[in-house]
């Protein structure tokens, strides 16, 4: 009699089990940043189409369209401190990020943001 309840049951876990659906695959822009790098995000929480612009040191790179003067997030695991540039007439500030420094709401800076250094590039504090 016992055996009569072990099949039914074990039946019914595997049922179960082929009807969950499988977990989700974290999407590239929801993946950790490496380290080494800077992501920047065109949308406050760490989101925006297209994803995150990432840079890694040494030097500077010009910030992608899509969050240049649009970074609303950003998250580093740079070694270093890099430093964010905002480039205007006269001149140039910028912004120090430090190793594992992040803001989901960089809403103070985040339409300053024109690219990225591993030096401060002659440019005033902003």
């Amino acid at each position: 009699m016992r055996r009569a309840f072990i099949v039914p049951a074990a039946l019914a876990a595997f049922v179960a089990a082929a009807l969950t659906p499988p977990v989700a695959q974290a999407s590239p822009a929801a993946r950790a940043v490496p380290p080494g790098q800077v992501y920047f995000w065109p949308e406050q929480g760490q989101m925006g189409p297209g994803g995150a612009w990432a840079y890694t040191p040494p030097g500077y790179r010009e910030a992608d369209a899509r969050v240049k003067r649009h970074a609303f997030s950003f998250d580093s695991h740079a070694r270093v401190s890099v430093y964010s540039i905002s480039h205007r007439s006269g001149g140039c500030l910028y912004r120090e990020i430090r190793p594992d420094d992040y803001d989901n709401n960089w809403t103070a800076w985040a339409t300053k943001f024109d690219g990225v250094s591993d030096t401060t590039m002659g440019c005033e504090r902003g």
